[in-house]
């Protein structure tokens, strides 16, 4: 058995950052985000993907500021 991925949230994203990792969209539909979790260096460490209404439209806000 594998480990269970936990439930990606928007809380989760921020907690993310807030411990100076980073992350990005890798893909974002109004059915399904796939975020990329990345170190604080920028290199990949997992993937995780979430259908949650409010986590699409938080991860579509957040690459929109990047831009």
């Amino acid at each position: 058995m594998g480990a269970e991925q936990p439930e990606v949230t928007v809380e989760y994203l921020e907690s993310w950052e807030d411990h100076g990792a980073m992350w990005r969209a890798v893909e974002i539909s109004d059915e399904l985000v796939v975020v990329e979790l990345c170190s604080c260096f920028g290199e990949p460490v997992d993937m995780v993907q979430s259908a949650a209404p409010e986590l699409i439209e938080f991860v579509r806000a957040h690459r929109e500021q990047r831009s």
